[in-house]
């Protein structure tokens, strides 16, 4: 029963986000705000809600910080193997080659973050607290709100974003403004509904398979709670915006880190960077090694391949794949 309870918390998240980034996207036209600014900060919030929510629930409800932890940063890799996975389906020239390289601005920042959260949780015990909460986390705060100050500043900077919306024209004419807003939340709230439970979900599995709580909250929680980022970012390949399905992944990645800050909150005993096993610091290194890879692809932008694979794919799903197994090793 358990599997089955898992099961229709997926599916509902996989539903409810495929809805929400419609009308986020309606948003984005009845606004007037731009699909631009709305893929690099509202899509990649949205399709990271699951992870709020599943967070916030594990460590003030359930008080599973590792749970917590491990679909935060477990998210961050299995974004960027969705990238991979995307890039292995399409034909042609390797996804890299055909988003912008503005992006490695928005890799950048997540590579930084990304450090910074491994050494916090290989230091932890080093690190000054203010109240419950570790220094890291106003930090990664600080960091967040930057780089989307910078990344919104070089976007306007330059002619066209990641999404042309003169191009693009409106879509969604026949929908009321007000209907927009008022589905995009009754999506949203039956996602934070969903999500709310995963944590227990993933207690109880890794208590009946002996998993552990690392492991679990590393692979299947943040498997579940990235359904969103694999439906926007395919369904923008589908349209021929890469732009839009890079950013979206990238800056996912980039609130993720925002989420760990606000977990560390809501987690009143203590830093919850302290809290967790130090074999979550494998997933973050691991996280920033597959962007680091995406960053020199964006940088060199090959068009080769080798059979269906491009070379940042493989190197990505290696990365993922022998993370996986040291997780499953320090279980």
């Amino acid at each position: 029963m358990i599997w089955v309870q898992f099961a229709i918390c997926t599916a509902i998240i996989l539903y409810c986000g495929t809805r929400l980034s419609l009308y986020g996207d309606v948003i984005a036209e009845k606004s007037g705000l731009g699909r631009t600014w709305i893929g690099v900060i509202l899509m990649a919030s949205v399709t990271s809600l699951p992870e709020l929510v599943t967070g916030i629930s594990a460590v003030a409800i359930y008080n599973l910080p590792n749970i917590a932890a491990g679909d935060v940063l477990g998210s961050c890799m299995f974004n960027l193997l969705i990238l991979a996975m995307l890039d292995i389906k399409r034909n042609g020239s390797p996804i890299s080659a055909l988003a912008h390289q503005g992006h490695v601005l928005t890799a950048a920042f997540g590579i930084l973050m990304l450090g910074l959260v491994a050494a916090s949780i290989l230091v932890s015990d080093l690190i000054p607290v203010i109240g419950w909460v570790g220094l890291y986390s106003p930090l990664f705060l600080l960091i967040y709100v930057a780089a989307m100050r910078i990344v919104f500043r070089f976007e306007r900077a330059r002619a066209a974003g990641f999404v042309s919306d003169a191009v693009e024209g409106l879509q969604y004419g026949h929908l009321p403004k007000r209907s927009g807003y008022a589905w995009f939340a009754a999506h949203a709230i039956v996602i934070v509904a969903a999500a709310t439970y995963l944590p227990h979900l993933g207690d109880e599995i890794a208590t009946i398979t002996g998993l552990g709580r690392t492991f679990v909250g590393s692979i299947f929680i943040a498997l579940a709670t990235s359904l969103p980022e694999i439906v926007v970012s395919s369904a923008a390949l589908k349209m021929g915006a890469v732009d839009l399905a890079v950013g979206n992944i990238l800056g996912s990645n980039l609130f993720n880190i925002a989420i760990l800050a606000i977990d560390d909150v809501a987690f009143r005993q203590g830093p919850i960077l302290a809290s967790i096993a130090p074999s979550h610091a494998i997933t973050a290194l691991a996280a920033m090694t597959m962007t680091a890879i995406m960053t020199i692809a964006l940088t060199y932008r090959s068009q080769r391949r080798v059979l269906l694979f491009s070379w940042e794919s493989l190197g990505v799903a290696l990365v993922y794949l022998l993370a996986s197994v040291a997780l499953y090793a320090r279980r």
